[in-house]
Parts: structure tokens; sequence; C-alpha cells
């Protein structure tokens, strides 16, 4: 939801091609792809045996990522270290991970003249996305891969990872260094026309230091996390419709596994859209959450400890708190984040979240009888 930094024109993008090792003839390049961050193309090669090898080549966007080095670090080591697990047990790792391809200099990305960063990797075979949650079984599988995804990477070192945005899902210290300072400075002179969502986030002041008292406790690992696990990130088999792959890993850094559970269930499991102004269709699907518990768990419940399984309904509406604070803080200063359609957008989306904040608060007996159940 960041607006996107302008991109190059296709004939650029055709002068980049040769700096990366591809293989083969160019026969295609085109836009790819619906990213609000990054520009995408999609470069397609016959190689010399004849058969078609397609790659995707991104233009990365050092607006909203300051360090590029280190965030292509964090990538190349994450990808590495499943590929790595992926053929001990004998699977496809240019499936079942992104596999980065490095320039013609063997670097991680390529820059041009213009100071412009650019990246590549292999075009998974045979696969489909989705932008919404149609049915369970979806949600269900896109839980197993984010699932898979921390079961494949709880041996490596978190600590070794750079933080691409420090601090992003510390939720104590956007309510103190951004929400209180939003409302005290009324930047936007909206503040009474929100008074009663400010009073919602007042209210639930104690709940943002949860889980960041759990990580200083030593109750709470900190892990690899992707911290942007909604369902286009994940790619599916475009025949049999289950889970292939996580992409998008430019916010990979330390974190907690709950973030990557709380923020599917924000996304998938509201009954609503997340700026429906019409807050009686705004609920949390139970059965949803069930599913896409069921598969996350299926696959990482090993990895994970006692706390973070006991903790795992309590993120869910922990990071739908969240970001309907980022929300509403970012309405109080005059939408300077968020891309908006028309004035009220982010306070409607606030009050979207609120709602199934308030929601999940009902249904928490419910969510936590249901991890119990598929852990025992």
């Amino acid at each position: 939801m960041i607006i996107r930094r302008e991109g190059v024109t296709l004939q650029n993008i055709t002068d980049i091609l040769p700096n990366f090792n591809f293989k083969g003839d160019l026969i295609d390049c085109r836009e790819f792809g619906s990213g609000h961050i990054n520009k995408t193309y999609i470069a397609t090669y016959k190689k010399d045996d004849g058969a078609n090898q397609s790659y995707v080549i991104q233009q990365l966007n050092d607006t909203v990522f300051k360090n590029i080095d280190r965030l292509m670090d964090n990538v190349f080591a994450v990808t590495s270290h499943i590929r790595k697990h992926i053929k001990e047990y004998g699977g496809d790792p240019d499936r079942e991970t992104l596999h980065y391809i490095k320039t013609t200099d063997g670097k991680k990305f390529y820059k041009d003249s213009q100071g412009r960063y650019y990246r590549a990797y292999i075009f998974v075979k045979d696969s489909i996305s989705f932008d919404s949650v149609d049915n369970a079984e979806i949600f269900k599988s896109s839980g197993e891969a984010f699932g898979k995804f921390q079961r494949l990477l709880a041996d490596f070192d978190a600590d070794t990872l750079y933080e691409t945005i420090p601090d992003f899902h510390n939720t104590k210290w956007r309510y103190d260094n951004e929400f209180i300072p939003a409302v005290e400075n009324n930047l936007s002179g909206r503040r009474d026309t929100c008074l009663e969502e400010i009073e919602f986030v007042k209210a639930r002041e104690k709940d943002t230091g949860v889980l960041v008292d759990l990580i200083k406790s030593g109750d709470l690992p900190l892990r690899v996390t992707h911290n942007d696990t909604k369902l286009n990130n994940v790619m599916f088999d475009a025949d049999t419709k289950r889970c292939v792959c996580v992409i998008d890993l430019d916010t990979v850094m330390p974190g907690l596994a709950l973030y990557d559970f709380g923020d599917s269930i924000r996304f998938g499991a509201n009954t609503a859209v997340e700026d429906e102004p019409d807050l009686n269709k705004v609920s949390l699907n139970l059965e949803y959450f069930k599913a896409y518990a069921e598969g996350f768990l299926g696959e990482a419940g090993t990895a994970l400890n006692q706390c973070e399984i006991d903790n795992l309904a309590f993120a869910a509406k922990m990071m739908t708190f969240e970001c309907g604070m980022r929300f509403l803080t970012d309405y109080l200063n005059g939408d300077t984040y968020f891309k908006t359609d028309y004035p009220e957008h982010n306070l409607v989306r606030a009050r979207d979240q609120f709602k199934l904040v308030a929601d999940m608060e009902a249904k928490m007996p419910q969510m936590k009888q249901i991890i119990k159940d598929i852990t025992q």
C-alpha cells in the first residue's frame, strides 16, 4: 500500500538483462505482477535444448528499502538455507524456494548508471497465485507454506539477518513513538472525527507490550520471519492448487513466528475486505482460522515451543490491532504513508480492523480451543 516509485521502461529492462547470468536467447519480455513496491518484469529465454526458461526481474525500490546490499544478503542467505534442506529430503529446490540469479560479475544485484537496483530469480514453473481467500482449503494450503517456511528455517540464526524495517512489529514502540505523537500533534486536524477509535486503542495499551515482554524474558525466541504473509505471496501448483513456495522475501528479518501467523489470520480470515465501510460485514471466520492453523501447525508445529503455540490466537488479535493502529496513525498524520483513494480511507480501514479485533476478543476462547485441539 506504499506508493511505488516510478519504474523504468520495457526498453530499459531489455538493456539490463545481459547483466545477469541468464541461459539461452531472449524471446519475450513484459511487465508482470501487481506489486505496489517494486516494478516487476518477466523475461523468457529459449535454451540450447529448445526448452523455454522464464526469469523474474525486479527494479527494487530503494526509497522504501534503504540498504539494498543488506536486503539481498538476507534473501540469498535464507533461500540458500532452505534449498539445502529441500535437497536433503529429495525435493525440488527450484520450485520449493526462490532461486536467485547472480549478475555476470558475481554480484547479488545489479546497479545501473542511474543508481537503480535490479535483481532476478527463476520463475517458479507451473505455478499460480491468488489475490483473495476464496475457500478454506486454499487458506489451509497457504498456512502449510508459511508453516513449512518456519520449519525449514528453525535452525537458522535469525540474529545474523539485517533488520530491513526496524521495529516493524514492535507494537509497543509503535504505540509510544507513532500513535501517541500522532494523537497529540493532530497534524491533519482530524482528531475530533475519530475520538472513539483513539479510545479503542488507548484502552488496549497493556496488550501492546505482551509479545515484546515475552521476547525480553526469553520465552519467545527470535526466528526468521516473512512479515508479509498475504495470500499472493504463496505460489500454488497450477494443477493441484497445493502450495509450492513462499515468495517476496524483502521483509525477511528477525521476528516472531507469531507475527507471520497473526498477520495471515488478519488478512485471510476476515469475512470482509480490509476497507469494508459496512462494519456489519466484518467478523472472524472461525472455519478459516481453523483451516489456516491446521496447515501452519501441521508443518511448523514441532519447530515451535509451547509459549509460541499458547500465544497464536492472541497474536492474531495483536497483529490486527497493530494494523488498525497504523491506519489510524496515518489518518491523524494526514495520510503520509498508506496510499488512499478518498479522505476517510484510512479511518475506514482502522474501523474495519478494530471491529475484527473486537470480534476476536469475543471469540478468543474458541480460537484458543481450536489451537489446543490441533496440538493435543
